[in-house]
């Protein structure tokens, strides 16, 4: 696949793709002739890992120590602290819904009519 159905299947940005690929987080399987990036459905996989890692406030090294422990198919001892901080990470962000939900509701209590 090429990054433009990439971009759409994963609902990530060219810019976030290309940026990904320059840190060697999600580097594509291979290159057309004409130098265009190709990406296998395991690589958009690994993007979708990425999407959901991103948010929860990890840094691009603690992400690539993540997406080695999903790739793996045994379990690991390691996947226990970045469940810890992804859990943590989540409440976070659950709170942060909240807030804005919160403001939402105000905001509509004052709307005319």
């Amino acid at each position: 696949m090429q990054i433009g159905e990439v971009a759409e299947r994963t609902q990530l940005s060219l810019r976030t793709i290309r940026h990904y690929d320059q840190v060697g987080l999600v580097p594509p399987s291979g290159r057309s002739q004409g130098g265009f990036r190709l990406y296998t459905a395991r690589d958009v996989e690994r993007l979708n890992h990425v999407r959901r890692i991103t948010p929860l406030g990890f840094s691009l090294e603690e992400t690539a120590e993540i997406l080695t422990l999903l790739e793996k198919s045994e379990r690991s001892a390691g996947a226990e602290e970045y469940l810890e901080r992804a859990q943590l990470g989540r409440e976070k962000l659950a709170r942060k819904l909240r807030q804005a939900d919160e403001l939402i509701r105000a905001l509509q209590e004052r709307l005319p009519g």
